[in-house]
């Protein structure tokens, strides 16, 4: 205010219109502040959880992250003595019915050979194998090895195709019978035609009962430390597209391994030569992983990491004779040429 000329004068600035847009702005501005409390409020559960419910969930407690726990190990040596516990009954039933032979010994191989059948058409189920002629043929097949000869054999063998024929010409094996039969005769083939000079090797005069439990060791001891070899030395492999755990280090140390533990074997027996127990013992120690990898390529094509359960960790009775079905038949055939 001035005052001049005994009057009063006010000085007023000039007021400012408002502009049209300031109510929409203030309107915007009021409508995006309540809509973040709100949204706010759906987030964290309203203005009571802001102010004391937050350390109650957690969400901003200074809290140190827990470490996470590795996993527990497994104990090798507990593993270890479970599959020792679970052999040592196996090694005594081998040696026994090696020792009573004859009949008792023909029964136990039909016995094996009904249950190596079955873990077999478990795996191939899908492929639908005529089961029943693959069971008569087997035992069959065995028993003309105890009683008769290798020729008795041959004829039980053949008598397999028409059985074939009989119980594979119904509607449920017709479609796809090919690969029925298939399937069929390699199970009847792989299996049984070993455990036939099984008999045949335990029959043989004399020394059968002897070579027979040379060979079965050659075969674990040279498994064994083929295993043992390449786990310690192992570095190129030797089919890993077959199996990938088999190396050319173990492969070596398991043929040497197997072939002297042959050969220790005959230091005991008069009746076989220095010469002749290296000869067999490197063609055990030879054959055996092929039997191994024979398998793994079925399981493989299979899809099955085991044959079965029988032997516990070991896996079935397949996955512990693969390397005998193959090793027992080179095994006799060389001790009928080099010992009788």
């Amino acid at each position: 205010m001035e005052r001049g000329g005994g009057r009063e004068r006010r000085l007023r600035r000039p007021r400012r219109r408002p502009s049209r847009r300031e109510p929409n702005l203030r309107r915007a501005e009021q409508t995006f502040r309540e809509g973040s409390e709100e949204a706010e409020s759906e987030i964290f559960g309203g203005e009571e959880l802001l102010e004391g419910d937050r350390e109650g969930l957690g969400l901003f407690a200074d809290e140190r992250p827990r470490p996470v726990e590795p996993p527990p190990r497994r104990r090798r040596g507990g593993e270890t003595a479970r599959r020792v516990i679970v052999v040592i009954p196996w090694i005594v039933f081998a040696i026994a019915i090696v020792v009573a032979g004859g009949l008792v010994f023909a029964l136990a191989m039909v016995g094996l050979g009904l249950i190596g059948l079955r873990e077999y058409f478990v795996m191939t189920a899908r492929l639908r194998p005529i089961q029943i002629a693959a069971y008569l043929a087997l035992p069959g097949m065995i028993i003309a090895a105890h009683f008769g000869t290798a020729f008795n054999v041959l004829l039980i063998a053949t008598a397999a195709f028409p059985l074939l024929f009989i119980f594979g010409a119904d509607r449920k094996h017709r479609d796809g019978i090919t690969v029925s039969m298939s399937v069929t005769l390699l199970g009847v083939v792989w299996i049984g035609l070993p455990l036939v000079h099984a008999v045949l090797l335990r029959d043989l005069p004399l020394h059968g009962a002897a070579l027979l439990i040379d060979v079965l060791v050659g075969t674990f001891v040279a498994d064994t430390a083929a295993y043992a070899t390449g786990r310690m030395f192992g570095s190129r492999r030797f089919a890993p597209s077959i199996s990938p755990n088999k190396t050319v280090e173990g492969l070596i140390g398991g043929f040497l391994i197997g072939t002297m533990a042959f050969w220790f074997a005959g230091l005991y027996q008069d009746w076989l030569s220095g010469v002749d127990a290296l000869i067999i013992g490197a063609v055990v120690a030879a054959v055996a992983p092929l039997g191994d990898l024979f398998e793994s390529m079925l399981k493989r094509d299979l899809g099955r990491k085991d044959t079965g359960t029988l032997f516990g960790p070991h896996g079935g009775l397949l996955d512990r004779l693969d390397a005998v079905f193959f090793t027992i038949v080179a095994g006799y055939y060389l001790s009928v040429l080099l010992v009788y």
